[in-house]
């Protein structure tokens, strides 16, 4: 029998091991630095340039995964892991953070996203499309910069988009789920409180300082437009008193003739004003103030200085007007309060001149 020959089964053996060196996993028990570049992955190769990268990991599927071995129940153990790019035929070419544990991906960014896309200043401000954010959120674009809110759904409520965005034009809120109509504008320069919704509730419009519920301020010292009602029809303001005492109507009339009315709880007009002026009211006038100044019922007193008949009529014949009524001068306007209570006054002296003329006729027929 041939024996063997050892010289070559040694230099066999020595190649076996050396190949299976190379492709086995080395592990270290000690702290390991490397005092250069490292390169991970399959397509690394002997030789790689790496210009100033530190650590750079080269091959078709790469991935770096934090796998927390924590044993005891009251440590955290969420696995994460950071992908570079799907690994599918046709999938995004992204960096992403992955919350393995809990299946899902918070965070990720995808290929030829804008520089500054999201930048974090050394104040904390965050940009949006800005390596110089000035407040805490600073959203940057060339146009029309927007924020949407959506409620998608998955809570079971209705599914809702709002926008809110601004551009040269206005400041808009915009319902993008219903047409997109912009419910809310502000205009560039508009001025210092516009809109002002005080602590209590009171708005303010032109004023820091409501004092009612609704309070509109100009301070122009010329005429000024301070509240226009507009309606392709009529148009009305209520006033409505919860406590049981119903409603009052200011109305705008939408059939001819387009009269102003008042009323009360839907009933007939307690007032009606035409456009020519003309007023019909369904119930009485009452008036107050000096509307007797000039003596009404005072005529009947012993200290009121009635002038004779005689005194009377000169007066009157002289001015051309009963002397406590006025001066009424045709088509002018007059005061209908001052006319009437002058017009009492002169009837109540008619009648006082009548029983005095009665009394002189008894005298006479008596005779």
């Amino acid at each position: 029998m041939k024996k063997p020959n050892l010289l070559k089964l040694s230099a066999l053996s020595v190649a076996l091991t050396a190949s299976m060196n190379t492709y086995a996993a080395q592990v270290f028990t000690t702290d390991l630095i490397i005092q250069g570049s490292a390169c991970v992955g399959l397509d690394c190769v002997n030789g790689e340039s790496f210009n100033f990268d530190t650590l750079r990991l080269k091959e078709n599927n790469l991935r770096i995964k934090a796998q927390d071995t924590s044993a005891s129940a009251s440590f955290p153990t969420n696995d994460w892991q950071i992908t570079f790019n799907d690994s599918g035929n046709g999938g995004q070419n992204k960096f992403s953070i992955d919350d393995i544990d809990g299946g899902r991906t918070p965070f990720t960014i995808e290929a030829s996203a804008p520089s500054h896309s999201l930048y974090v200043n050394d104040g904390g401000r965050i940009g949006v499309g800005t390596s110089a954010p000035v407040v805490e959120m600073h959203i940057v674009n060339g146009d029309s910069p927007t924020l949407r809110l959506e409620q998608d759904g998955s809570s079971g409520f209705t599914p809702q988009k709002w926008d809110v965005a601004g551009n040269e034009t206005n400041f808009f809120i915009r319902d993008a789920t219903n047409g997109s109509p912009l419910p809310f504008r502000i205009r560039p320069s508009a001025p210092q409180n516009s809109f002002y919704i005080d602590t209590d509730g009171d708005i303010g419009m032109g004023t820091e300082s409501p004092s009612a519920n609704l309070h509109l301020l100009q301070t122009s010292t010329g005429v000024k437009q301070m509240l226009l009602l507009e309606n392709n029809g009529g148009s009305y303001i209520t006033f409505k008193n919860n406590n049981n005492a119903g409603s009052w109507y200011f109305t705008h009339e939408n059939n001819a003739p387009n009269d102003f009315l008042i009323s009360k709880n839907n009933s007939a007009a307690a007032m009606r004003l035409s456009e020519s002026g003309d007023m019909t009211i369904s119930g009485t006038l009452t008036t107050a103030g000096t509307a007797c100044s000039g003596g009404c019922d005072l005529v009947f007193s012993d200290s009121y200085p009635l002038p004779s008949i005689e005194e009377h009529a000169t007066e009157m014949w002289k001015n051309s007007f009963l002397p406590a009524v006025g001066q009424t001068i045709e088509n002018s306007p007059f005061n209908i309060t001052q006319k009437l209570g002058g017009m009492l006054n002169e009837l109540e002296k008619a009648h006082i001149y009548i029983e005095q003329l009665h009394k002189r006729i008894e005298a006479l027929e008596t005779r």
